[in-house]
């Protein structure tokens, strides 16, 4: 039983490429057996690449495709498979390459942004925001949480696309807090208390000292869907500019998991959707062991495709990796959690809530152990 495993091995992005491979060894040495043999093959993180490498690994034998990494890869890669039925369970996340033979086993940010947005329009938060990057992302979350919040009733007041760097950031938080005019409205109350010059206008004017702003936001609830540098970058602004996160509830997307967030005070309490973190722990920690470094986040992509195609070669009859056994209705269970794979080649996971916390992720809303019956 052969599984091709493409990789960019060589090239700018051979240092994940080394990284995923890792995680698949730990998957064979995990649930494969002798009679499995991983063949990883180099995509040098080209679409040319990819189609060498696919190339080769139908030649010598490749009954599945685990990989590539990059979409333009999967599509380049996918004309070959497609042209021999081969199926592929590739790490992308482009929805545009999935289907007719091509399974995307990536976290989609269309399910996380569902997840995050149903829970909590349920703790009854109606009116939401969003600060979204000026991409292709940005607008897959605009549209995932237009369609949710349509479904939950709920409604989106405010959008601001983050059209440039972290310095333009200020700007925009400024225009979705509605900043300016509610400071202004501040300064006109405080003229108006000044005027009367009565003892509760005294204490009034008091209670005002130190505020910059007065009113309310026009939203329960923000959506900041971006991570790392530029999280970090825009999550302090909005406190700054009169965005209370004890008053507006922070939400985000997959990008929030990821180590020390909750060292921004303005994040914690803040909530986003993904995988349990205790299994992935362990999985980090079990890789660290066995290869002195920590893994990138989606190396249990590629650890749960090897796994799967194991599982899978041990469990059925050829052929083992038909479309009616990568589209089994009750999933499977990996490291992230339970996942299948729908008829378009989309994956559908089973997903948690988790809070941030200033001692790490703590679980708000629990993932599910199973899936629903498909409802199409």
């Amino acid at each position: 039983m052969r599984v091709a495993l493409l990789l960019p091995l060589t090239g700018p992005s051979a240092a994940l490429g080394e990284s995923l491979l890792d995680a698949a060894l730990m998957a064979l040495h995990d649930v494969g057996d002798e009679r499995l043999t991983l063949m990883p093959r180099d995509t040098q993180g080209l679409p040319e690449g990819a189609i060498d490498a696919v190339e080769q690994a139908v030649a010598d034998g490749a009954q599945i495709i685990l990989g590539p990494v990059f979409s333009a890869s999967v599509q380049a890669a996918a004309q070959v498979t497609r042209g021999r039925a081969l199926n592929m369970i590739a790490f992308s996340t482009d929805r545009s390459v999935a289907g007719d033979g091509v399974y995307l086993i990536g976290f989609m940010p269309e399910q996380q942004v569902d997840r995050v947005v149903s829970f909590t329009a349920r703790q009854g938060l109606s009116r939401f925001a969003a600060l979204i990057p000026a991409n292709a992302y940005g607008d897959t979350v605009a549209v995932a949480m237009q369609n949710v919040v349509a479904r939950e009733g709920a409604a989106i007041t405010r959008v601001e696309v983050l059209t440039g760097g972290p310095d333009s950031f200020q700007e925009q938080v400024q225009v979705l807090a509605d900043y300016q005019a509610r400071r202004s409205e501040l300064s006109a109350v405080r003229a108006q208390l000044r005027a009367r010059d009565d003892e509760v206008s005294r204490r009034t004017l008091e209670r005002l000292e130190g505020r910059e702003t007065v009113g309310e936001v026009g939203f329960d609830a923000v959506m900041l869907a971006e991570g790392g540098d530029r999280l970090r970058a825009l999550a302090p602004l909005l406190p700054f500019y009169d965005v209370d996160p004890s008053r507006v509830q922070f939400i985000g997307t997959g990008l929030w998991d990821e180590p020390n967030l909750g060292r921004e005070p303005a994040l914690v309490g803040g909530w986003f959707a993904g995988p349990e973190p205790q299994a992935s722990t362990d999985f980090r920690t079990r890789y660290q062991q066995l290869y002195g470094k920590l893994p990138p986040r989606i190396a249990s992509l590629a650890y749960d495709a090897t796994a799967l195609a194991a599982v899978l070669a041990r469990t059925r009859t050829p052929p083992y990796y038909e479309v009616d056994a990568l589209t089994n209705p009750a999933g499977f269970a990996g490291i992230d959690g339970i996942f299948r794979f729908g008829a378009d080649g989309i994956s559908e996971r089973g997903l948690a809530i988790l809070e941030i916390r200033p001692e790490g992720l703590e679980v708000v809303s629990p993932a599910p152990v199973s899936f629903d019956p498909p409802t199409n």
